[in-house]
């Protein structure tokens, strides 16, 4: 169902070989389009999205049925909020705002069976709504979804070696505009101050042997800002900067154009 342990495997080879997309708009079409268009994965945002866990579920189904591993990233790293997104059958989960050790330690045991975690029993699309055996899906349930912690704050910058060491982490993922905002400087994600923060973060990764990711926007000038800082992987455009985009380009033609015409 999912395509989690490849990705985790080109992550781990770096050079930005999976590229990831954000969905923030709510209809699934938007994901089935996205995911169609040849993205690895995409990252459905329930953080700041408008998202219930109906709308969620519809967005996974059509991600990957254009082709894509969908992430989700939940609000918070609570236990309640993250076991039924993952009930829904999803290939990696993107927990925010991790600032130290023990949070990280406490969202990754949020997302594992005893004994390795608390997960509650209950899967659902997880097991193909019981058509695949407990036996069967218990003993790879831990490796059939990213477990992706992000690093978006200085605190937590402090703390990457303790974050980096909990057991069951899959990857981490750099969030430029929060990480601005720690340091008073919200607005500025390329700052140099930033960029040297997120340096500390991704040299600290690499020596740890986790794959280090950034989510940013379609501009190619930011893209090249991180992919020589190092990440591994890159989350990069969104759907409402698509739509952006598209309209303002399109209307900037039509205003060009018709000046010319008779």
């Amino acid at each position: 169902m999912n395509k989690a342990v490849e990705l985790k495997r080109r992550m781990g080879e770096g050079h930005c070989q999976v590229v990831g997309g954000h969905v923030f708009l709510n209809d699934p079409a938007i994901s089935n389009a996205m995911a169609s268009f040849g993205y690895d994965f995409l990252w459905v945002d329930a953080e700041h999205g408008p998202f219930d866990k109906q709308n969620l579920l519809l967005h996974a189904i059509a991600a990957n049925e254009g082709g894509s591993a969908v992430f989700v990233r939940v609000a918070s790293s609570e236990a309640s909020v993250i076991k039924p997104v993952l009930e829904m059958g999803i290939d990696g989960i993107i927990i925010p705002m991790v600032l130290s050790g023990q949070q990280a330690k406490d969202a990754i045991e949020a997302c594992l069976y005893p004994p390795a975690g608390i997960r509650g029993y209950g899967p659902r699309r997880a097991n193909q709504y019981g058509m695949i055996a407990d036996s069967a899906y218990l003993p790879q349930s831990r490796d059939s979804f990213l477990r992706i912690l992000q690093i978006e704050h200085v605190k937590a910058v402090d703390t990457i070696d303790e974050i980096l060491a909990v057991d069951g982490l899959d990857a981490i993922i750099i969030g430029p505009n929060d990480l601005s905002g720690s340091i008073g400087l919200l607005g500025k994600p390329c700052d140099e101050a930033v960029l040297t923060l997120a340096r500390v973060v991704i040299a600290h990764a690499k020596k740890a042997g986790v794959p280090v990711g950034v989510s940013i926007g379609p501009d190619e000038k930011v893209m090249r800002i991180w992919m020589e800082c190092g990440v591994d992987f890159i989350s990069v455009g969104d759907d409402i900067s698509f739509l952006r985009q598209g309209a303002l380009n399109c209307l900037a033609t039509v205003s060009k154009l018709r000046y010319g015409c008779k």
